[in-house]
Protein backbone atom coordinates (compact mmCIF):
# COMPACT_ATOMS: atom_id res chain seq x y z
CA UNK A 1 0.00 0.00 0.00
CA UNK A 2 2.78 2.52 0.51
CA UNK A 3 3.47 5.32 3.18
CA UNK A 4 -0.30 6.90 3.39
CA UNK A 5 1.55 9.92 4.95
CA UNK A 6 2.73 10.93 1.34
CA UNK A 7 -0.24 10.40 -0.08
CA UNK A 8 -3.67 12.19 -0.41
CA UNK A 9 -7.62 10.77 -0.32
CA UNK A 10 -10.58 11.79 -2.71
CA UNK A 11 -11.64 14.26 -0.27
CA UNK A 12 -8.79 16.06 0.97
CA UNK A 13 -7.69 16.33 -2.63
CA UNK A 14 -11.47 17.72 -3.11
CA UNK A 15 -11.17 20.11 -0.05
CA UNK A 16 -7.71 21.47 -1.44
CA UNK A 17 -9.60 21.91 -4.68
CA UNK A 18 -12.21 24.11 -3.18
CA UNK A 19 -15.14 25.15 -4.77
CA UNK A 20 -14.87 26.84 -8.42
CA UNK A 21 -15.34 27.09 -11.87
CA UNK A 22 -15.09 23.47 -11.93
CA UNK A 23 -17.80 22.79 -9.66
CA UNK A 24 -19.75 24.95 -11.24
CA UNK A 25 -20.52 23.08 -14.14
CA UNK A 26 -20.85 20.14 -11.96
CA UNK A 27 -23.67 22.13 -10.64
CA UNK A 28 -25.46 22.95 -13.88
CA UNK A 29 -25.34 19.73 -15.39
CA UNK A 30 -26.77 18.30 -11.88
CA UNK A 31 -29.40 21.10 -11.97
CA UNK A 32 -30.32 20.36 -15.32
CA UNK A 33 -31.22 17.05 -14.65
CA UNK A 34 -33.32 18.18 -11.62
CA UNK A 35 -35.17 20.91 -13.57
CA UNK A 36 -36.01 17.81 -15.74
CA UNK A 37 -37.35 16.03 -13.23
CA UNK A 38 -39.32 18.53 -11.32
CA UNK A 39 -40.79 19.31 -14.39
CA UNK A 40 -42.40 15.54 -15.31
CA UNK A 41 -43.21 15.74 -11.78
CA UNK A 42 -45.04 19.05 -12.37
CA UNK A 43 -47.13 17.78 -15.35
CA UNK A 44 -49.24 15.71 -13.06
CA UNK A 45 -50.76 19.35 -11.92
CA UNK A 46 -52.00 19.91 -15.82
CA UNK A 47 -52.10 16.62 -17.98
CA UNK A 48 -54.98 14.54 -15.76
CA UNK A 49 -57.72 17.43 -16.82
CA UNK A 50 -57.08 16.98 -20.35
CA UNK A 51 -56.44 13.85 -20.82
CA UNK A 52 -59.82 13.08 -18.95
CA UNK A 53 -61.79 15.41 -21.46
CA UNK A 54 -60.15 14.20 -24.27
CA UNK A 55 -60.73 10.08 -23.25
CA UNK A 56 -63.69 10.81 -20.74
CA UNK A 57 -61.78 9.21 -18.35
CA UNK A 58 -63.24 8.72 -14.98
CA UNK A 59 -62.28 10.24 -11.96
CA UNK A 60 -60.48 6.85 -10.65
CA UNK A 61 -58.59 6.88 -14.28
CA UNK A 62 -57.89 10.53 -13.68
CA UNK A 63 -56.10 9.70 -10.91
CA UNK A 64 -54.74 6.30 -12.12
CA UNK A 65 -52.76 8.43 -14.20
CA UNK A 66 -50.61 10.18 -11.10
CA UNK A 67 -50.49 7.09 -9.07
CA UNK A 68 -48.43 4.96 -11.66
CA UNK A 69 -45.46 7.49 -11.99
CA UNK A 70 -45.03 7.06 -8.71
CA UNK A 71 -45.39 3.35 -8.93
CA UNK A 72 -42.67 3.69 -10.95
CA UNK A 73 -40.85 5.86 -8.65
CA UNK A 74 -41.18 3.29 -6.09
CA UNK A 75 -38.71 0.43 -8.12
CA UNK A 76 -36.75 3.08 -10.18
CA UNK A 77 -35.63 4.37 -6.57
CA UNK A 78 -33.15 1.21 -5.36
CA UNK A 79 -32.87 0.07 -9.05
CA UNK A 80 -30.88 2.90 -10.15
CA UNK A 81 -28.94 3.42 -6.68
CA UNK A 82 -28.19 -0.48 -7.79
CA UNK A 83 -26.53 0.44 -11.06
CA UNK A 84 -24.57 3.78 -9.80
CA UNK A 85 -22.88 1.21 -7.37
CA UNK A 86 -22.24 -1.60 -9.87
CA UNK A 87 -21.67 0.74 -13.01
CA UNK A 88 -21.15 3.91 -11.57
CA UNK A 89 -22.63 7.31 -11.65
CA UNK A 90 -22.38 8.66 -15.20
CA UNK A 91 -23.76 5.31 -16.54
CA UNK A 92 -26.91 5.38 -13.97
CA UNK A 93 -28.38 9.21 -14.57
CA UNK A 94 -27.53 8.36 -18.38
CA UNK A 95 -29.72 5.60 -17.82
CA UNK A 96 -32.36 7.89 -16.10
CA UNK A 97 -32.53 10.44 -18.43
CA UNK A 98 -32.66 8.08 -21.86
CA UNK A 99 -35.90 6.55 -20.15
CA UNK A 100 -37.01 9.98 -19.23
CA UNK A 101 -36.81 11.24 -22.58
CA UNK A 102 -37.97 8.14 -24.60
CA UNK A 103 -40.71 7.71 -21.93
CA UNK A 104 -41.93 11.40 -22.22
CA UNK A 105 -42.04 11.47 -25.80
CA UNK A 106 -44.08 7.99 -26.10
CA UNK A 107 -46.51 10.17 -23.74
CA UNK A 108 -46.86 12.53 -25.87
CA UNK A 109 -47.87 10.01 -28.59
CA UNK A 110 -49.76 7.82 -26.81
CA UNK A 111 -52.78 7.00 -28.85
CA UNK A 112 -55.06 5.46 -25.59
CA UNK A 113 -55.11 5.71 -22.28
CA UNK A 114 -53.19 2.41 -21.88
CA UNK A 115 -50.29 2.82 -23.05
CA UNK A 116 -50.32 6.40 -21.91
CA UNK A 117 -49.81 4.69 -18.48
CA UNK A 118 -47.69 2.27 -19.39
CA UNK A 119 -45.86 5.30 -20.67
CA UNK A 120 -46.03 7.11 -17.55
CA UNK A 121 -44.99 4.40 -15.32
CA UNK A 122 -41.50 4.12 -17.15
CA UNK A 123 -41.36 8.20 -17.18
CA UNK A 124 -41.37 7.50 -13.44
CA UNK A 125 -38.83 4.80 -13.25
CA UNK A 126 -36.80 6.85 -14.68
CA UNK A 127 -37.83 9.87 -12.36
CA UNK A 128 -36.98 7.30 -9.31
CA UNK A 129 -33.29 7.71 -10.18
CA UNK A 130 -33.08 11.83 -9.72
CA UNK A 131 -31.30 11.29 -6.34
CA UNK A 132 -28.47 9.72 -8.35
CA UNK A 133 -27.34 13.36 -9.32
CA UNK A 134 -27.57 14.87 -6.26
CA UNK A 135 -25.53 12.24 -4.88
CA UNK A 136 -22.62 12.67 -7.95
CA UNK A 137 -22.43 16.45 -7.24
CA UNK A 138 -22.22 15.89 -3.98
CA UNK A 139 -19.04 14.18 -4.55
CA UNK A 140 -17.18 17.04 -6.08
CA UNK A 141 -17.93 19.29 -3.24
CA UNK A 142 -15.74 20.00 -0.62
CA UNK A 143 -17.12 19.18 3.18
CA UNK A 144 -17.03 22.77 4.17
CA UNK A 145 -19.27 23.79 1.10
CA UNK A 146 -21.72 21.22 1.44
CA UNK A 147 -24.18 22.72 3.55
CA UNK A 148 -24.55 25.73 1.19
CA UNK A 149 -24.53 23.99 -2.29
CA UNK A 150 -27.24 21.51 -1.38
CA UNK A 151 -29.54 24.90 -1.28
CA UNK A 152 -28.28 26.16 -4.58
CA UNK A 153 -29.02 22.03 -6.34
CA UNK A 154 -32.27 22.31 -4.46
CA UNK A 155 -33.34 25.78 -5.90
CA UNK A 156 -32.98 23.48 -9.56
CA UNK A 157 -36.11 21.78 -8.65
CA UNK A 158 -37.68 24.65 -7.33
CA UNK A 159 -37.29 26.72 -10.52
CA UNK A 160 -38.07 23.27 -12.72
CA UNK A 161 -41.51 23.86 -11.27
CA UNK A 162 -41.97 26.91 -11.68
CA UNK A 163 -40.34 27.02 -15.62
CA UNK A 164 -43.20 23.44 -16.32
CA UNK A 165 -46.16 26.11 -14.71
CA UNK A 166 -44.89 28.81 -17.38
CA UNK A 167 -44.48 26.32 -19.85
CA UNK A 168 -48.28 24.62 -19.46
CA UNK A 169 -49.60 28.37 -19.20
CA UNK A 170 -48.45 29.20 -22.42
CA UNK A 171 -49.14 26.12 -24.32
CA UNK A 172 -52.25 24.27 -22.92
CA UNK A 173 -54.59 26.63 -23.89
CA UNK A 174 -53.38 26.60 -27.13
CA UNK A 175 -51.82 23.85 -28.32
CA UNK A 176 -52.90 21.09 -26.06
CA UNK A 177 -51.26 18.63 -23.85
CA UNK A 178 -48.98 16.87 -25.99
CA UNK A 179 -47.29 19.78 -27.04
CA UNK A 180 -46.52 20.62 -22.69
CA UNK A 181 -45.66 17.06 -22.68
CA UNK A 182 -42.96 17.13 -25.49
CA UNK A 183 -41.50 20.17 -25.50
CA UNK A 184 -40.95 19.27 -21.43
CA UNK A 185 -38.57 16.31 -22.21
CA UNK A 186 -36.45 19.40 -23.57
CA UNK A 187 -34.39 19.17 -20.39
CA UNK A 188 -33.71 15.47 -20.61
CA UNK A 189 -32.43 15.93 -23.86
CA UNK A 190 -29.72 18.70 -23.00
CA UNK A 191 -28.90 16.07 -20.33
CA UNK A 192 -27.98 13.89 -22.44
CA UNK A 193 -26.29 16.08 -25.24
CA UNK A 194 -23.70 17.36 -22.32
CA UNK A 195 -23.05 14.06 -20.44
CA UNK A 196 -20.42 13.14 -23.08
CA UNK A 197 -18.19 15.83 -21.51
CA UNK A 198 -19.30 14.70 -17.99
CA UNK A 199 -16.55 13.40 -15.62
CA UNK A 200 -17.44 10.15 -13.43
CA UNK A 201 -17.10 10.62 -9.70
CA UNK A 202 -13.44 10.32 -8.63
CA UNK A 203 -14.35 8.84 -4.83
CA UNK A 204 -16.37 5.90 -7.12
CA UNK A 205 -13.29 5.21 -9.60
CA UNK A 206 -11.34 4.98 -6.34
CA UNK A 207 -13.52 2.33 -4.82
CA UNK A 208 -13.21 0.10 -8.30
CA UNK A 209 -9.30 0.90 -8.05
CA UNK A 210 -9.05 2.73 -10.87
CA UNK A 211 -6.69 5.24 -9.19
CA UNK A 212 -5.08 6.47 -12.09
CA UNK A 213 -8.26 8.00 -13.75
CA UNK A 214 -9.69 9.33 -10.14
CA UNK A 215 -6.20 11.31 -9.83
CA UNK A 216 -6.63 12.54 -13.70
CA UNK A 217 -9.99 13.71 -13.08
CA UNK A 218 -9.00 15.39 -9.76
CA UNK A 219 -5.45 17.30 -11.57
CA UNK A 220 -8.24 18.49 -14.40
CA UNK A 221 -10.56 20.09 -11.60
CA UNK A 222 -7.23 21.93 -9.70
CA UNK A 223 -6.29 22.88 -13.34
CA UNK A 224 -9.68 24.87 -13.97
CA UNK A 225 -9.87 26.14 -10.53
CA UNK A 226 -6.37 27.08 -10.68
CA UNK A 227 -5.18 25.00 -7.81
CA UNK A 228 -2.53 22.23 -7.14
CA UNK A 229 -3.18 18.95 -6.00
CA UNK A 230 -1.75 17.63 -2.12
CA UNK A 231 2.14 15.71 -2.63
CA UNK A 232 1.95 12.02 -3.37
CA UNK A 233 -0.25 9.78 -4.65
CA UNK A 234 -3.95 9.10 -4.20
CA UNK A 235 -5.02 6.87 -1.93
CA UNK A 236 -8.69 5.57 -1.23
CA UNK A 237 -8.97 6.50 2.76
CA UNK A 238 -6.68 6.99 5.40
CA UNK A 239 -9.47 5.37 8.11
CA UNK A 240 -12.03 2.65 7.69
CA UNK A 241 -14.74 5.27 8.34
CA UNK A 242 -17.35 6.71 6.27
CA UNK A 243 -16.76 10.84 5.83
CA UNK A 244 -20.00 11.95 5.69
CA UNK A 245 -20.80 15.53 6.78
CA UNK A 246 -23.44 16.42 4.25
CA UNK A 247 -26.96 15.47 6.00
CA UNK A 248 -29.41 16.22 3.21
CA UNK A 249 -29.10 13.88 0.28
CA UNK A 250 -27.77 10.41 0.39
CA UNK A 251 -24.02 10.26 0.51
CA UNK A 252 -24.00 6.30 1.32
CA UNK A 253 -22.25 6.46 -2.57
CA UNK A 254 -19.22 8.05 -0.13
CA UNK A 255 -18.80 4.97 1.32
CA UNK A 256 -15.45 2.69 1.45
CA UNK A 257 -15.61 -0.42 -0.45
CA UNK A 258 -16.09 -2.58 2.38
CA UNK A 259 -18.90 -0.65 4.14
CA UNK A 260 -20.58 -0.74 0.34
CA UNK A 261 -21.02 -4.73 -0.34
CA UNK A 262 -24.27 -5.29 -1.61
CA UNK A 263 -24.63 -8.89 -0.06
CA UNK A 264 -27.81 -10.06 0.94
CA UNK A 265 -26.97 -10.32 4.68
CA UNK A 266 -25.47 -6.84 4.57
CA UNK A 267 -28.90 -5.27 3.77
CA UNK A 268 -31.08 -7.68 6.02
CA UNK A 269 -28.76 -6.76 8.81
CA UNK A 270 -29.12 -3.28 8.62
CA UNK A 271 -32.72 -3.66 7.77
CA UNK A 272 -32.83 -5.42 11.78
CA UNK A 273 -30.75 -2.41 13.00
CA UNK A 274 -33.07 -0.29 12.13
CA UNK A 275 -35.88 -1.80 13.82
CA UNK A 276 -33.78 -2.66 17.08
CA UNK A 277 -35.14 -1.27 20.52
CA UNK A 278 -32.93 1.78 19.94
CA UNK A 279 -33.96 2.73 16.20
CA UNK A 280 -37.34 0.97 16.09
CA UNK A 281 -39.50 4.02 17.30
CA UNK A 282 -37.86 6.44 15.35
CA UNK A 283 -38.16 4.14 12.04
CA UNK A 284 -41.85 3.76 12.58
CA UNK A 285 -42.06 7.89 13.08
CA UNK A 286 -40.11 8.49 10.22
CA UNK A 287 -41.92 6.19 8.35
CA UNK A 288 -45.33 7.63 8.51
CA UNK A 289 -43.86 11.54 8.13
CA UNK A 290 -42.21 10.23 4.74
CA UNK A 291 -46.22 9.01 3.64
CA UNK A 292 -47.69 11.56 5.19
CA UNK A 293 -45.81 14.85 3.68
CA UNK A 294 -45.81 12.86 0.62
CA UNK A 295 -49.37 12.48 0.00
CA UNK A 296 -49.90 16.19 1.75
CA UNK A 297 -47.81 18.17 -0.72
CA UNK A 298 -48.34 16.54 -4.09
CA UNK A 299 -52.23 16.65 -2.75
CA UNK A 300 -52.17 20.04 -2.82
CA UNK A 301 -50.23 20.06 -5.85
CA UNK A 302 -52.82 18.31 -7.58
CA UNK A 303 -55.57 20.53 -5.71
CA UNK A 304 -54.55 23.79 -7.20
CA UNK A 305 -55.76 22.14 -10.65
CA UNK A 306 -58.83 20.71 -9.36
CA UNK A 307 -60.06 23.71 -7.09
CA UNK A 308 -58.45 26.90 -8.78
CA UNK A 309 -61.00 27.19 -11.48
CA UNK A 310 -64.20 28.24 -10.64
CA UNK A 311 -65.62 27.11 -14.19
CA UNK A 312 -65.60 23.30 -12.89
CA UNK A 313 -68.88 21.50 -12.74
CA UNK A 314 -68.77 18.61 -11.01
CA UNK A 315 -71.13 16.75 -13.33
CA UNK A 316 -70.66 18.53 -16.17
CA UNK A 317 -67.83 16.91 -19.36
CA UNK A 318 -68.71 20.12 -20.99
CA UNK A 319 -67.33 22.27 -18.28
CA UNK A 320 -64.55 20.20 -17.32
CA UNK A 321 -63.21 20.25 -20.86
CA UNK A 322 -63.82 24.37 -20.84
CA UNK A 323 -61.57 24.14 -17.37
CA UNK A 324 -58.64 22.25 -19.16
CA UNK A 325 -58.70 25.42 -22.00
CA UNK A 326 -58.75 28.23 -19.43
CA UNK A 327 -55.94 30.21 -19.13
CA UNK A 328 -56.69 30.80 -15.57
CA UNK A 329 -56.21 27.51 -14.26
CA UNK A 330 -52.82 27.66 -15.24
CA UNK A 331 -51.77 31.16 -14.16
CA UNK A 332 -53.04 29.85 -10.63
CA UNK A 333 -50.68 27.07 -10.88
CA UNK A 334 -47.76 29.32 -11.84
CA UNK A 335 -48.17 31.53 -8.92
CA UNK A 336 -48.61 28.30 -6.34
CA UNK A 337 -45.14 26.84 -8.10
CA UNK A 338 -43.33 29.99 -6.48
CA UNK A 339 -44.45 28.11 -3.00
CA UNK A 340 -41.42 25.88 -3.76
CA UNK A 341 -39.43 28.67 -3.67
CA UNK A 342 -40.75 30.90 -0.65
CA UNK A 343 -40.56 27.19 1.72
CA UNK A 344 -36.57 26.57 0.61
CA UNK A 345 -36.05 30.26 2.03
CA UNK A 346 -37.94 29.46 4.73
CA UNK A 347 -36.42 26.01 5.82
CA UNK A 348 -33.31 27.68 5.20
CA UNK A 349 -33.71 30.62 7.69
CA UNK A 350 -35.38 29.05 10.52
CA UNK A 351 -34.11 25.25 10.68
CA UNK A 352 -30.54 25.83 12.09
CA UNK A 353 -31.72 28.84 14.65
CA UNK A 354 -35.04 26.49 15.94
CA UNK A 355 -33.84 23.38 15.61
CA UNK A 356 -35.25 20.38 13.53
CA UNK A 357 -38.34 19.28 15.81
CA UNK A 358 -39.63 22.88 16.62
CA UNK A 359 -39.09 23.66 13.07
CA UNK A 360 -41.60 20.71 11.83
CA UNK A 361 -43.87 21.16 14.62
CA UNK A 362 -44.36 25.17 13.43
CA UNK A 363 -44.62 24.57 9.40
CA UNK A 364 -46.40 22.04 10.42
CA UNK A 365 -49.56 23.62 12.15
CA UNK A 366 -48.97 26.83 9.71
CA UNK A 367 -49.70 24.20 6.76
CA UNK A 368 -52.68 22.90 8.31
CA UNK A 369 -54.26 26.86 9.23
CA UNK A 370 -53.99 27.46 6.03
CA UNK A 371 -56.05 24.87 4.13
CA UNK A 372 -58.34 24.99 6.90
CA UNK A 373 -60.92 27.65 5.33
CA UNK A 374 -60.86 25.11 1.86
CA UNK A 375 -62.91 22.84 3.76
CA UNK A 376 -65.76 25.14 2.25
CA UNK A 377 -66.02 26.53 -1.08
CA UNK A 378 -63.99 30.28 -1.69
CA UNK A 379 -63.08 32.31 -4.32
CA UNK A 380 -60.68 31.98 -6.82
CA UNK A 381 -58.53 34.37 -4.86
CA UNK A 382 -58.24 33.21 -1.60
CA UNK A 383 -58.29 29.43 -2.81
CA UNK A 384 -54.89 30.41 -4.72
CA UNK A 385 -53.68 32.13 -1.85
CA UNK A 386 -54.26 29.23 0.27
CA UNK A 387 -53.19 26.61 -1.20
CA UNK A 388 -49.61 29.26 -2.41
CA UNK A 389 -49.31 29.29 1.48
CA UNK A 390 -50.03 25.22 3.15
CA UNK A 391 -47.88 24.48 0.07
CA UNK A 392 -45.26 26.24 1.11
CA UNK A 393 -45.31 25.67 4.67
CA UNK A 394 -45.75 21.61 4.07
CA UNK A 395 -43.10 21.88 1.89
CA UNK A 396 -40.36 23.48 4.40
CA UNK A 397 -41.56 21.14 7.01
CA UNK A 398 -41.11 17.97 4.48
CA UNK A 399 -37.43 19.80 3.83
CA UNK A 400 -36.57 19.60 7.67
CA UNK A 401 -37.95 15.91 7.90
CA UNK A 402 -35.74 15.00 5.37
CA UNK A 403 -32.50 17.09 6.78
CA UNK A 404 -33.66 15.25 10.34
CA UNK A 405 -33.85 11.99 8.79
CA UNK A 406 -30.40 12.06 7.28
CA UNK A 407 -28.89 13.28 11.11
CA UNK A 408 -30.74 10.57 13.57
CA UNK A 409 -29.71 7.58 11.54
CA UNK A 410 -25.96 6.14 12.46
CA UNK A 411 -23.89 5.87 9.23
CA UNK A 412 -23.84 2.00 9.25
CA UNK A 413 -27.48 2.17 8.84
CA UNK A 414 -28.35 5.75 7.34
CA UNK A 415 -28.87 4.75 3.74
CA UNK A 416 -31.52 1.39 4.37
CA UNK A 417 -33.03 3.49 7.40
CA UNK A 418 -33.68 6.55 4.43
CA UNK A 419 -34.30 4.86 1.60
CA UNK A 420 -36.92 2.51 3.22
CA UNK A 421 -38.77 6.00 4.36
CA UNK A 422 -38.43 7.46 1.13
CA UNK A 423 -39.85 4.19 -0.42
CA UNK A 424 -42.95 4.64 1.79
CA UNK A 425 -43.53 8.00 0.91
CA UNK A 426 -43.62 6.77 -2.64
CA UNK A 427 -46.69 4.83 -2.03
CA UNK A 428 -48.11 7.99 -0.44
CA UNK A 429 -47.74 9.80 -3.70
CA UNK A 430 -49.66 7.21 -5.45
CA UNK A 431 -52.49 6.95 -3.08
CA UNK A 432 -52.68 11.47 -2.78
CA UNK A 433 -54.47 11.03 -6.87
CA UNK A 434 -57.35 9.10 -5.37
CA UNK A 435 -58.04 11.97 -2.42
CA UNK A 436 -57.24 15.36 -4.54
CA UNK A 437 -58.57 14.22 -7.90
CA UNK A 438 -61.22 11.63 -7.08
CA UNK A 439 -63.11 12.76 -4.44
CA UNK A 440 -63.02 16.99 -5.67
CA UNK A 441 -64.07 15.57 -8.89
CA UNK A 442 -66.90 13.67 -7.65
CA UNK A 443 -68.36 17.15 -5.44
CA UNK A 444 -66.35 16.02 -2.36
CA UNK A 445 -64.50 18.97 -1.70
CA UNK A 446 -65.34 19.34 2.11
CA UNK A 447 -64.22 15.54 2.52
CA UNK A 448 -60.78 16.01 0.43
CA UNK A 449 -59.86 18.67 2.93
CA UNK A 450 -60.78 17.30 5.72
CA UNK A 451 -58.73 14.12 5.36
CA UNK A 452 -55.53 16.26 4.24
CA UNK A 453 -56.27 18.34 7.25
CA UNK A 454 -56.24 14.80 9.22
CA UNK A 455 -53.51 13.69 7.54
CA UNK A 456 -51.27 16.79 8.50
CA UNK A 457 -52.68 16.71 11.87
CA UNK A 458 -51.51 13.34 12.76
CA UNK A 459 -48.32 14.30 10.71
CA UNK A 460 -47.75 17.06 13.26
CA UNK A 461 -48.65 14.54 16.78
CA UNK A 462 -45.89 11.78 15.49
CA UNK A 463 -43.41 14.77 15.40
CA UNK A 464 -43.67 15.31 18.99
CA UNK A 465 -42.36 11.77 19.89
CA UNK A 466 -39.50 11.84 17.70
CA UNK A 467 -36.64 10.95 19.81
CA UNK A 468 -33.96 13.55 20.09
CA UNK A 469 -33.06 16.90 18.33
CA UNK A 470 -30.04 16.27 15.98
CA UNK A 471 -29.51 20.14 15.16
CA UNK A 472 -26.03 21.06 15.84
CA UNK A 473 -24.78 18.04 16.34
CA UNK A 474 -22.38 15.76 14.63
CA UNK A 475 -23.00 12.92 12.81
CA UNK A 476 -23.05 9.26 14.33
CA UNK A 477 -20.54 7.03 12.68
CA UNK A 478 -21.13 3.86 14.28
CA UNK A 479 -23.88 1.58 15.55
CA UNK A 480 -22.82 1.67 19.47
CA UNK A 481 -25.77 3.55 20.14
CA UNK A 482 -27.71 0.68 19.60
CA UNK A 483 -26.53 -1.40 21.93
CA UNK A 484 -27.76 1.01 24.56
CA UNK A 485 -30.57 0.16 26.94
Amino acid sequence: MGDQSIGYTPEEAISVIGFGKFQGLILVFAGLGWISEAMEMMILSFVGVAVQSEWGLSPAEESLITSVVFAGMLVGCSFWGIISDAYGRRKAFIGTMILVAVAGICSSLSPSYKLFLVSRCMLGFGVGGGQVFAAWFMEFIPTANRGVWVIALTSFWSFGSVVEALLAWIIMPRFGWRWLIGLSCLPSFIVLLLSGITPESPRYLCVKGKMEEAQKILAKAAAMNKTILPPGMLILDRTAKIDEHYPLLDTSLLSSARERKCSSDNYLSSLFMIFSSKLRKTTLLLWFLYFSNTFSYYGIVLLTSELSSNQINCSSTINILKSAKDASLYRDVFITSFADLAGLVISAAILDRLGRKLTMKILCSLGFILLLPLVVHQNEILTTALLFGSRMFVMSSSNAVVIYSREVYPTSVRATGVGSATSIGRIGGMICPLVAVGLVRDCHQTAAIVLFEAVILLTGFCMLFLPIETGGKGLSDTTSLLNEE
